[in-house]
């Protein structure tokens, strides 16, 4: 198990450098440095000023010098300064974060739950019209727009009914509709996997050995089924986090609330090249993270995961 650990964090530590190198390529890149391009807009920056700010940045030193100072910087959370505010990026990712974190977070957890759901209904129900139904919904509500069931959900209960602010108010359905408009799209692939999975386990010598001594359909499934298959869909959750994120920042702009998602508006529309890049690296550190963690979670579920890692015939035929 910790050969198993240590390989999967030492993974998770090159993609987090790999997309730092990456982000580094890409702005270096662009036309000009970050500075200029910031001060493209603004007729009154002479020369002298975009020199002095780029040694200020560190913009005129070398490739190497700025690769190897902005790699240094990610060890301390450093991900340099915002050219709009003068503000350190991490500050200004630190100010807005935890709203962001609120809504991911409630609408992962929610579409775990509505996939789970969904799966034990379409398997244990016994009206085959109401099953296939059922299975055909994941597909529908993975086509669905976030942007667009935000504004039709908008329209309904803040202009017809009147039963919420179109700002966010601090009220309880303020932030439930986000959070479920969310998790409805989130939640439509990991159901669909999960489906799969159950479906294939259900076709397995022992579940029909456990039918033959009486056992009830929905014991097996909770008992047995739903373990077998969480492999899978817990592959594809981690998978969806990058969904998970675009559909926030998506989610917030529809829903004007404050969090990520503004801020990569405003940081696009102000071409600031330095805090688009800090933006860039959280959420690839976040994609990694949370891969890293179904990585560690898959042996729980599956301890064949570890016996494979480890080579070993003997462990393999236990």
């Amino acid at each position: 198990m910790g050969g198993y650990i240590a390989k999967r964090i030492g993974q998770a530590l090159l993609v987090i450098l790999l997309a730092y190198t990456a982000v580094f390529l890409a702005v270096q890149a662009l036309p000009n440095d970050p500075v200029t391009i910031f001060l493209s807009a603004d007729s009154s920056a002479d020369p002298a000023t975009i020199a002095q700010m780029k040694a200020y940045y560190g913009y005129d030193q070398p490739l190497i010098v700025q690769y190897l100072n902005q790699l240094g910087g990610l060890f301390t959370g450093d991900l340099g300064y915002s050219l709009s505010s003068g503000s350190a990026v991490s500050t200004r990712i630190g100010e807005v974060i935890g709203s962001t974190l609120i809504l991911a977070g409630s609408a992962f957890a929610l579409a775990i739950v509505l996939a789970v759901l969904l799966t034990a209904a379409a398997s244990l129900s016994r009206n085959n019209t109401v099953r296939k139904a059922l299975l055909n919904l994941p597909p529908l509500m993975i086509s669905i727009p976030v942007f667009w069931l935000g504004l039709v959900l908008l329209q309904i209960l803040a202009v017809q009914l009147g039963v919420m602010s179109l700002f966010p108010d601090g009220s309880l359905l303020a932030l439930a509709v986000p959070i479920i408009v969310l998790a409805i799209h989130l939640s439509a692939p990991i159901a669909q996997v999960l489906i799969k999975s159950v479906q294939e386990v259900n076709r397995q010598p022992f579940v029909d050995v456990l039918r033959a001594k009486g056992a009830s359909e929905s014991w097996i499934f909770y008992r047995h089924t739903l373990k077998n298959a969480a492999p899978s869909a817990l592959s594809i959750a981690g998978i969806t986090v990058g969904t998970l994120l675009a559909g926030s920042v998506i989610t917030e702009t529809v829903f004007a609330r404050a969090g990520l998602g503004q801020l990569v508006l405003q940081a696009v529309t102000v071409q600031d090249i330095p805090l688009v890049q800090g933006l860039v690296l959280l959420t690839a550190a976040a994609f990694t993270v949370v891969n890293l963690l179904v990585d560690l979670i898959h042996p729980k579920l599956d301890p064949r995961i570890i016996t494979a890692h480890a080579g070993s015939p003997r462990a393999l035929v236990v």
